[in-house]
């Protein structure tokens, strides 16, 4: 640590014998053994709980980044659990559509199928999109379907329809 050599030793020793005289020195010497002791011991006090402080903010750094994971991984547990609903939803209202249509072009044309709108299917995920913008596009997409599909025709009552017959027509004319 210092770079003090035997020789420098023994010259402080000399110094501090003629300074201090015999009957003093050992005294002296067990001072400053006991001074020097207490700084070590001080020193290494203290060096112990700096490392403990810097220990303790790690632990505590790294806890709390581990909850924090823990909650992003709840919150995208609980979104892709909202997603997959929506998306279940939004399948069954397109069947659910795709079925009432179907029934209504039976009925309306006598028994015979009709011709149906073609609603198309949610979009596939492409490795770059987000979920939830596949989900939000597909939506629209199918609502968009869903309302052209249902979209009523205007009914015109057959009381207020104009009768145009060749006889009506003579009668008029006369």
């Amino acid at each position: 640590m210092f770079d003090i050599g035997f020789t420098e030793i023994v010259l402080v020793g000399v110094v501090s014998l003629v300074v201090l005289g015999p009957e003093k020195l050992p005294g002296a010497v067990r001072t400053a053994a006991l001074m020097i002791g207490r700084l070590k011991r001080s020193f290494n006090t203290l060096k112990a709980e700096i490392e403990k402080e810097v220990g303790a903010d790690e632990i505590r750094r790294q806890l709390r980044n581990e909850d924090i994971m823990e909650r992003f991984k709840q919150t995208q547990t609980v979104l892709n659990d909202t997603i997959n609903s929506v998306k279940e939803g939004t399948e069954e209202f397109r069947k659910n559509i795709e079925l009432e249509s179907q029934s209504a072009s039976w009925s309306s044309h006598g028994g015979e199928p009709a011709e149906t709108p073609a609603i198309s299917p949610l979009p596939e995920t492409t490795p770059g999109e987000s979920a939830a913008a596949t989900t939000a596009s597909g939506t629209e997409t199918a609502t968009a379907n869903i309302e052209a599909a249902a979209t009523p025709v205007p009914a015109v009552p057959v009381a207020a329809a104009p009768h145009t017959d060749a006889a009506s027509n003579e009668k008029s004319a006369s």
